[in-house]
């Protein structure tokens, strides 16, 4: 899906002295398709049509 940035997320974890494997991208962006789903969930049970960072 692409919604994390591999050269960034590769450049952090290189930042700490590590490397990052190359399924770590694939489970980030699952993860991260979670998120955006729990939070568009949340925004419409509560009657908006803009998701903010307390859905997070």
């Amino acid at each position: 899906m692409g919604l994390v940035v591999k050269s960034e997320v590769g450049e952090s974890v290189k930042k700490k002295g590590m490397r990052a494997s190359g399924t770590l991208y694939d489970a980030l962006d699952k993860k991260v398709a979670e998120l955006i789903g729990a939070a568009v969930a949340r925004a419409k049970a509560n009657g908006r049509q803009t998701v903010m960072a307390q859905d997070v």
